[in-house]
């Protein structure tokens, strides 16, 4: 089995998802595009995640692989390779369906809770209410046609949804440890500006110290819906 992931830069990885592919037995592969913008075949590939990072979706002027980024996760979709987008990469999903990404009101980072819209059909991923996850995004997504809302929260409307049983894309980060919270706070600490929803570093660095477990065990649950393992 091979997960091949999308990385737009060096400081927002898999975090916590690299374990749980390593113990679930996938080859890992990824392109880094701010390395290099090669791309595999859909059809060789058994699971796509997508991850964050500080760019827009509708930055192609200034981020051209964007197009064949977008391109390439509609590709899978259609093939029926299971697709985890996180952040950025629920907004990727999103815009490669046709659905509008765009600013907020005020930007949402830090540790918030996410609240759960129940749905009706048993085979739907249950984010679970009150959660309290970590978020660092200014844009949010419309839901794409034909998605499921799975979470709000009280700054974003659509925090989660999920096409099918085989995409899921999640605004916020189930996949932080500490060392990935102090990488992206070293490196975007300049957004760390009084707001509405925005905490200053070190509520968000205090956080990660014990919050992070509990939001990665839920992404395990994620992962095992998309793949079939749970």
């Amino acid at each position: 089995m091979r997960a091949h992931y999308l990385q737009h830069v060096p400081f927002e990885g898999l975090g916590s998802i690299g374990p749980w592919l390593q113990a679930a037995g996938y080859e890992i592969t990824a392109t880094r595009f701010f390395e290099s913008a090669v791309l595999p075949a859909p059809q060789d590939i058994d699971l796509l995640i997508i991850m964050g990072g500080p760019m827009s979706v509708n930055d192609e002027g200034q981020h051209p692989w964007l197009v064949p980024e977008k391109r390439f996760i509609r590709q899978c979709i259609e093939h029926g390779v299971p697709v985890l987008g996180v952040c950025l990469g629920a907004q990727m999903i999103a815009s490669a369906l046709g659905a509008r990404v765009r600013a907020m009101p005020h930007k949402e980072i830090g540790w918030f809770p996410v609240h759960s819209i129940q749905s009706v059909d048993e085979g739907h991923f249950s984010v679970p209410d009150g959660l309290e996850v970590f978020h660092w995004h200014g844009e949010a997504f419309d839901l794409p046609a034909g998605a499921v809302h799975l979470a709000r929260s009280a700054a974003c409307e659509n925090q989660a949804f999920q096409v099918g049983d085989r995409v899921v894309g999640l605004q916020f980060h189930l996949e932080s440890t500490p060392e990935s919270v102090r990488e992206i706070v070293e490196h975007c600490r300049a957004e760390l500006l009084p707001a509405p929803h925005v905490q200053p570093e070190a509520p968000v660095l205090e956080g990660a110290a014990t919050r992070c477990g509990p939001i990665n065990a839920v992404m395990a649950d994620v992962l095992g819906t998309l793949t079939g393992r749970i």
